[in-house]
């Protein structure tokens, strides 16, 4: 009976928004789910019908169409029960099939590892959202609520779905303009991944709430005093900034929680765009402004189409804070987001190619196609969704948004992927700069080209839009393939001449389309590459044609036949035990890639080198992006991951922290506690009373790394405490 409660305010709040709803519908899908579902109970022990309701009243939240609230109450019915898709064609249609499909997880394919898995599903998540919005409004509902019951979850599990939130799921609700769907999020995520400081937070702004409100209803009256005695008829509130934003100002600026003086923003909302500029000059007669803090997002809006001005002034009591004005228009767009924009066709929500609004979408979709590596993939996405933005201008003056700290390499690709392969320089403001210089808010940018330019591998290090550095990545595989077939014809001609012949005596003779169809290889292309690798060897290739002729029944020891890199691998098995698996095969002689230091536990790659074995990665470290694709090895930990404390490895940890006695002493506590051996520190203050220390460590796998670093976090005084790379 409360099930059908629920349902019940929920149809009355979707009533309050739609002209003409399909309660039938709403109604059927409600009674459909709950018995695809019946037996089913979420970890809180609740019936599962529960939370389909729930993401059902989010997206009425969002004021959604009937299909994304029925495709809400039966998105998990494929992933969950016997239900597929078909049937939910059949019942509800090919809108809610869709829907449906789109927010469901390929959990019937086979997977090597949870990142691609989750790579692959944001893969799809997103191909569909680019034909159909409300697919990605969906699941973001879906998340929200997931979220907001995650306390049932295992500790790991709580991690790992916070910090995909955080790296996605936030992200693409700050892109399509859901501001209360971002925040609450980020909140959430924030307080299971940094639990302490999520706590400290909101005890800390709990303990002054009375004195923040006293303040916030002065500074209201102050402004409605101001604003109506100047004729101008207006909206004024105050809120406290969410705990997320006020974390990641302290960790970025490296102060305490007493030192965020903005923590309460204002906003103030007019009628008309001329309204906005008045306003703010009679705040800043009636308050001092902070140099550098005054941001016109009206002149030129963010990519999700929100607009607003922003400035931070000194308030009464001489308290900073921050204020936003905008227009009742404005003000839609920045609560409703992408759902003030709807552009109906054919019954669906998708997004004009015309419309700069969703630009970004779309060229997240193209980039999918580049991607060969569904893990590339899911770091592209990351790379574009989730960074401070940064706004620079064409010599025709059109306004690009790019992330912080791009370059006029990323400029040049965003312009056309031609113009980034030829770029040879580029110009800004007037001036000649290197590539690698960091474009700033403001800046005119010109791109020099050249026609016999490449791009160079060099160029990864530091462009940071996923766009370029996807073109960057195909462009050098692409070379590297070339160089590899042209040195692979030239062994293979330069075995041939022991034979008295030539390569292309072979392809006039047919000799080479023989030699590949014993070899089993589709083209020449494909066999020369592999001979320029090491793949196989050209000795091997001739024999398949001569040793049948010259008659030599005598077999050549099996190592001679086997590839460059087979015979490597013959090397590289050794009898000691390593803790990686390559294909099955645990005695692997390894060597750990210095650059990274992976441990026991890390997501690694392998790569096979010329000559010392294979060398260990972790997936994200930045040396990887430079490595030859066709010479990694997918690898994996041994189930006994512990190493003999004689093999223990060696970590790099930076923690930031202030300069206060005792506090040494007690992070090297911390350490001893986890069971970390420290094997090298240095130590270094700077005049503001702040202190950065790297601490060398030796650790047993990434579990006990991750322990220690937990403990050292919740010591006061510490800002942040980070794994190193070089």
């Amino acid at each position: 009976m409360q099930l059908e409660s629920r349902l019940d305010s929920i149809i009355k709040k979707v009533r309050s928004y739609h002209p003409d709803p399909n309660i039938t519908q709403l109604r059927d899908a409600y009674e459909y789910a709950r018995r695809m579902h019946e037996g089913q109970s979420r970890k809180s022990g609740e019936p599962y019908m529960t939370h389909p309701l729930e993401v059902m009243d989010i997206i009425a939240d969002l004021r959604l169409d009937v299909a994304s609230l029925v495709a809400g109450l039966l998105h998990d019915t494929v992933e969950d029960t016997d239900t597929t898709v078909e049937e939910i064609r059949s019942r509800f249609g090919e809108d809610v099939a869709f829907l449906v499909d789109g927010v469901t997880k390929l959990s019937k394919f086979q997977f090597n590892t949870r990142q691609e898995a989750q790579a692959e599903n944001i893969r799809k998540m997103i191909i569909a959202m680019s034909r159909d919005l409300r697919v990605i409004l969906v699941k973001l509902s879906d998340r929200l609520h997931n979220m907001r019951t995650l306390k049932y979850m295992s500790s790991s599990g709580q991690e790992r779905k916070s910090r995909e939130t955080m790296d996605i799921y936030a992200p693409l609700a700050h892109r399509l303009g859901l501001y209360w769907v971002k925040t609450e999020l980020e909140d959430l995520a924030f307080r299971y991944l940094h639990p302490e400081s999520y706590y400290d937070i909101a005890e800390k702004v709990a303990s002054k709430k009375r004195q923040r409100q006293s303040f916030i209803r002065e500074v209201i009256s102050i402004l409605d005093d101001l604003l109506s005695e100047n004729g101008i008829d207006a909206e004024v509130y105050g809120r406290p900034k969410n705990f997320w934003s006020i974390y990641r100002k302290m960790r970025e600026q490296q102060i305490e929680f007493e030192q965020v003086f903005d923590v309460l923003a204002f906003r103030i909302i007019v009628d008309k765009r001329a309204q906005c500029y008045e306003s703010l000059g009679m705040v800043h007669n009636l308050w001092k402004p902070i140099p550098g803090r005054f941001k016109d997002y009206i002149a030129i809006s963010k990519p999700n189409g929100y607009q607003s001005l922003h400035t931070s002034v000194i308030g009464p009591y001489q308290e900073r804070i921050e204020i936003q004005i905008r227009t009742q228009e404005m003000h839609k767009v920045a609560e409703e987001g992408i759902a003030a924009h709807w552009l109906y066709k054919e019954g669906k929500a998708v997004p004009d190619r015309d419309d700069e609004k969703f630009a970004w979408l779309h060229q997240l979709m193209e980039e999918h196609q580049d991607h060969e590596d569904p893990v590339e993939f899911l770091e592209s996405v990351k790379i574009d969704l989730f960074h401070d933005e940064v706004y620079v201008f064409t010599p025709q003056g059109d306004v690009l948004s790019f992330p912080s700290g791009a370059t006029p390499v990323d400029f040049a690709y965003a312009i056309h992927t031609e113009i980034g392969q030829r770029c040879s320089g580029a110009k800004v403001n007037g001036k000649m700069v290197p590539l690698k210089y960091q474009v700033q808010n403001g800046d005119i940018v010109e791109i020099i080209t050249h026609k016999n330019q490449r791009p160079n591998k060099d160029w990864l290090s530091f462009v940071k839009t996923g766009r370029a550095r996807t073109k960057i990545r195909k462009s050098v595989r692409r070379e590297q393939r070339e160089r590899s077939r042209e040195l692979g014809r030239e062994l293979l001609d330069k075995e041939l001449k022991n034979h008295n012949t030539n390569i292309r005596a072979w392809e006039r003779s047919g000799k080479l389309d023989e030699a590949l169809e014993k070899s089993r290889y589709a083209t020449s292309e494909e066999m020369l590459g592999d001979i320029g690798y090491g793949k196989t060897q050209a000795e091997t290739i001739v024999e398949k044609i001569y040793g049948d002729e010259e008659g030599d029944d005598k077999q050549k020891p099996k190592a001679e036949k086997e590839s460059r890199l087979g015979q490597l691998w013959n090397k590289i098995v050794d009898r000691g035990k390593t803790g990686v698996v390559v294909d099955g095969i645990e005695d692997v002689m390894v060597s750990y890639a210095k650059c990274c230091n992976p441990v026991p536990g890390d997501n690694i790659i392998g790569f096979v080198t010329r000559g010392r074995g294979l060398s260990i990665h972790t997936r994200d470290c930045k040396s990887v992006s430079h490595l030859e694709r066709e010479r990694q090895i997918a690898v994996s930990w041994a189930n006994d991951t512990e190493v003999p404390d004689s093999a223990r490895r060696p970590v790099s940890i930076r923690v930031y922290c202030t300069d206060k006695p005792g506090l040494l002493a007690n992070i090297s506590q911390s350490f001893s506690a986890a069971g970390v051996n420290i094997s090298e520190a240095q130590c270094v203050t700077t005049d503001d009373r702040r202190a950065v220390n790297t601490f060398e460590v030796l650790v047993n796998n990434r579990d006990q790394l991750t322990r220690a670093m937990k403990n050292i976090e919740k010591i006061k005084g510490v800002y942040k405490v980070e794994r190193t790379t070089t």
